[in-house]
């Protein structure tokens, strides 16, 4: 595969990662102090959790930051964790 060139907007996209690393964050908070159960069901909180990772992914992604074969393992890692696997 042929090196990707950096972009102008990688800055961008690389602030986009850090809002969703925070929000995925927050959800493994959530989920480690108990207060999920006061907003989310545990298959809504771990659809939440799912999908936090797979927009970080996303951006990691467009920012050049996390290769495509690396992408589908990294979002099963923390919902397994709260799946009790």
């Amino acid at each position: 595969m042929p090196a990707r060139y950096p972009c102008p907007l990688d800055g961008v996209a690389r602030k986009w990662v850090a809002l969703a690393e925070r929000r995925t964050a927050h959800i493994v908070e959530l989920y480690d102090t108990g207060r999920w159960r006061h907003y989310y069901t545990q298959a809504e909180l771990v659809a939440a959790l799912r999908e936090a990772i797979r927009v970080r992914d996303q951006w990691a992604r467009i920012a050049g930051l996390l290769p495509e074969d690396e992408a589908a393992d990294a979002a099963e890692r923390p919902a397994r964790r709260m799946n009790g696997r």
